[in-house]
């Protein structure tokens, strides 16, 4: 399991203050309120930033980070991304797991026949669709071809990130051959 989540990325600098706009990757934009600091991608490693103040406009999140003082300083920081620990985490409630969980599990279907390979999560409006690419000798189709999956309860029927794994019902129709 990873021990860092993406929470967001830096998009422009914001006012005359150093401070930045972040696009927030994270369900709760609203958790960066409750965080002191985050982990900065600063391309080679990664950087322990305080938060000293927190806004909110429109779907981005305004931020100001401590050593930022300049336009030009948060110019510097633009597409990279932040993280926060693990431990610092939202906590999620029953049968939700963090998209960097997901990506990499293997997924059967109810047979233990293997798709392949969860690739991708899209977000949507309604439910998040998982991306699966096939793998070798996969009884749905080609290897590298890419599936779609909804993730809804009749189609996802075990989450196991801890086996690394995810079991799921191949609905009649839902893989086009």
């Amino acid at each position: 399991m990873e021990e860092r989540l993406k929470v967001g990325v830096i998009t422009s600098p914001h006012g005359i203050r150093g401070e930045v706009k972040v696009y927030p990757t994270t369900d709760e934009p609203k958790r960066f309120k409750r965080l002191k600091q985050v982990l900065l991608d600063t391309g080679g490693e990664m950087t322990a930033v305080e938060i000293e103040g927190v806004k909110f406009f429109k779907n981005m999140v305004i931020l100001k980070l401590k050593g930022l003082d300049t336009p030009e300083e948060a110019a510097k920081y633009r597409r990279k991304e932040l993280y926060v620990e693990r431990r610092d985490a939202v906590t999620l409630r029953k049968d939700e797991y963090f998209i960097a969980d997901l990506i990499g599990l293997q997924v059967e279907d109810e047979e233990g026949s293997v798709l392949g390979t969860l690739t991708d999560v899209i977000v949507t409006g309604a439910n998040d669709v998982y991306v699966v690419t096939l793998s070798e000798g996969s009884p749905y189709g080609e290897a590298g071809r890419e599936v779609l999956l909804p993730a809804i309860k009749q189609c996802v029927r075990q989450v196991l990130p801890e086996e690394e794994k995810m079991v799921v019902h191949v609905m009649e129709g839902l893989i086009q051959p």
